[in-house]
Order: C-alpha cells, then structure tokens, then sequence
C-alpha cells in the first residue's frame, strides 16, 4: 500500500494542478481583457502590472505625469476584487501617516488606554504616488511591509492583509525635493515598468472614449480567492532546467564581480539572488497570462530587462561612454 501511494498522489497532484491551471487561465484571460478595456495602447505596461501582481510582488511604475499610472492602479483593483488605497506622497508625510498610530481613549468609567488605529498602508493594493517625493525615513516605513507583510508600531506586530501588494510611481524627470529610493529598497520591487507614451492609434481612443458624456468603467471579474489561487498555481508550475539556467547565466553575468566581461568592467553593483527569485516567479506569471502552464527562455528574456534595471548600476567612465543599463541589460540577454 505504501508503495503504490506514491506515484497516485503524484498523479492527483499534476490533475489538480492542470485543474486549477485551466480555471485560473480563464479568469486570468477575463481580467486581462477587462484591463485593457480602460486601459488604452498600454498593453506592455497592463501585462507587466498583472505579472507583477500573479506573482506576489511590488511593483515601480516609472513615468511622467498624465499616462494613466494612477487609472492602471485603480483599474487593476476593481478587476481583481481588491481593497485598493492610494497615498500620495510628499516631503512633510510622515511615518504614521502611512503605517497608522496609536491613540488615547477614554471610555465610560474614565479608564484609559491606547487604542491602534490603522493607516492606509492596510489594504491589498497601495499605490504609492511619487514615492520619492518623501523624506527617506517615511520611505523605510513601506520597507518592511513589502518585505515580511507586517509593521511594527510601538513595538507591536500588526499583520497586513493578504494579499497585499505596492504599486508606486516615480516621476523620472523632476528631481528637484525628491529622495532618491536606496539599493535595499528598489530591490524589494519585483518589477520596475517603464511607462511611455501610447501609439498615435491609442491616442486617437483614448480622445474618442474619454471627452465624452459616458466614460470607460472597469468591472470586477475576479476575487480575493481566485487571485490567491493563481498566485498559487504560479508558485507550482513547473521550470524546466533549460529556463533555470538561462535565469542563471544572466543574472550571474549582470554583475561587478565574475560577471560577463564585456560587461562586468562597466558595472557599479549588480543583482543579487532576489533577482533570480524575482525572475523565476515573474517568468511563470507571464506563461500563465499567455495561456501556458510552463514558462520558456523567451519568456526570462522579456523579462530581463524590468527585472534586472532597478537592480544593477553603471560607473560614471562609462556612462560618459554612453553606456546605459538598457543596453547592456540588451546585450547580456540576446547571448542566452
């Protein structure tokens, strides 16, 4: 009996994955077109905010002003079924402002006592507006709720709701009373997504079905547990080892230290293995919002570049050269 048990569960685990599987791509097919319904001639940018979120991470919307960021995090909300909150930061915020505070209360016999009252920060999608516009200390207050999905305030240990994702943009022109984000930071972002102008067809929709009397509305396909389970289901798909070792190649190769050589003498500090598990998780979502149960090397060099630009630094001689993170992110992909 012990013998025989072995390979049947294994067979109801591969039955139940490919169950789950076909649910979840549905769904998932659902909410992607639902987004895109709001969200005009960014489809780049709409799949890497789901790919974002399928797999568990935060993500930094790179971008100027008035290219639908702020309507991409309220849509994906709405779609997904999730509680969705946006703080707007600015140099006088303040930690507390964020994570909340603890209060004084009073109640009928005159006993007091202090009473925690949440902040913002207690939602499943935060969309942090200019997030660098902030002091660092009020920066640092998001550090560990991205990280372990808890603060701490006052020395008590309040959890955050599940899931939880931050979804924060950065001006990358204006740097004048910004606080560039730290290293240790930036690399808690699974996925930095650069934000460009829409095409001139786009544009033309974009005219067309937003100055009129009735607007685009997004509508909620999925929930809180559907989106749990795809979460999930990203985490069991299986890698094969050809898309194992080509996320090894390259994320080994981005750095200072026994990295490529055409490229390892220009760096200032590479990624580190958060990159590679970042890779590993975001190549899986993308499979699954493309319709496939398994990702594919194509899939880690799509990937490579908003994986790998927030977490990689190049020295001054050569960006005096005109050497961009860009492009030698470019080049160390295209030799996978």
């Amino acid at each position: 009996m012990a013998q025989g048990a072995g390979p049947a569960s294994t067979t109801s685990l591969d039955d139940g994955i490919v169950a789950t599987a076909e649910t979840c791509l549905a769904a998932i097919g659902q909410a992607r077109e639902a987004i895109h319904g709001v969200i005009f001639g960014q489809e780049k940018i709409v799949d890497l905010a789901l790919i974002t979120i399928l797999a568990g991470g935060h993500g930094l919307l790179v971008g100027l002003p008035g290219l639908a960021k702020t309507k991409l995090v309220e849509t994906l909300g709405t779609v997904l079924g999730l509680d969705a909150r946006r703080v707007q930061f600015t140099p006088d915020l303040m930690p507390s402002d964020i994570l909340g505070t603890e209060i004084l209360d009073e109640d009928a016999e005159r006993r007091r006592s202090f009473r925690f009252v949440k902040g913002p920060v207690f939602t499943q999608l935060l969309m942090a507006d200019e997030i660098n516009r902030a002091s660092p200390r009020t920066q640092s207050a998001l550090l560990q709720a991205m990280q372990e999905h808890f603060v701490s305030v006052a020395g008590e240990r309040h959890d955050l709701p599940r899931p939880f994702h931050v979804l924060a943009t950065q001006n990358p022109i204006e740097q004048e009373g910004t606080y560039p984000l730290p290293e240790a930071q930036l690399d808690r972002f699974l996925l930095e997504i650069d934000v460009g102008y829409p095409d001139r067809a786009a544009e033309r929709r974009i005219l067309i079905e937003t100055t009129g009397v009735e607007d685009t509305h997004a509508r909620a396909v999925m929930n809180t547990e559907q989106l749990l389970t795809a979460q999930r289901l990203v985490r069991r798909l299986p890698v094969g080892d050809a898309v194992v070792d080509a996320i090894l190649d390259l994320v080994r190769s981005a750095r200072p230290e026994g990295g490529d050589p055409s490229v390892a003498k220009k760096l200032l500090w590479g990624p580190g293995p958060r990159a590679s598990q970042a890779l590993t998780l975001a190549v899986r979502a993308r499979a699954l919002i493309e319709g496939r149960v398994a990702p594919s090397v194509a899939d880690v060099k799509a990937l490579a570049e908003p994986v790998l630009k927030h977490r990689m630094a190049v020295i001054f001689a050569a960006r005096a050269d005109g050497e961009t993170v860009t492009g030698l992110i470019g080049q160390l992909a295209a030799k996978l």
